[in-house]
């Protein structure tokens, strides 16, 4: 059964990013928003089974949301604040595992497992 998963890591702090707001598009429609647990995940497959297909996602990670609250001294406006991450979905039999590693003024993603 394939599954849509994510982790937010902060990299300025060494720690899970908790209270994170995620949205899930699909095709320009979203579908689903969650919030991330003390440990930077989400507490299930953010799409899995029948909900999952084969097409075009984003995944609208609300990071300046996150930052603002973290107590960190930051300019206005944010260089970062939502950060979207598109992505094909080949196989929805496959698991795809979309991690963000976070900081005030640069990112990372990359396809994990």
């Amino acid at each position: 059964m394939g599954r849509l998963t994510t982790h937010v890591l902060d990299t300025a702090t060494g720690k899970p990013a908790a209270g994170l707001a995620i949205e899930v598009w699909r095709g320009g429609e979203r579908v689903k928003v969650i919030t991330t647990n003390d440990d930077g995940r989400a507490d299930a497959p953010l799409l899995e089974g029948d909900d999952l297909s084969t097409g075009r996602y984003e995944l609208r990670f609300h990071a300046g949301d996150y930052l603002r609250s973290s107590g960190i001294e930051l300019p206005e406006p944010l260089f970062l604040d939502v950060i979207p991450i598109s992505f094909g979905i080949s196989d929805a039999s496959a698991h795809y595992h979309v991690p963000l590693l976070l900081s005030p003024f640069g990112y990372s993603t990359y396809r994990g497992s």
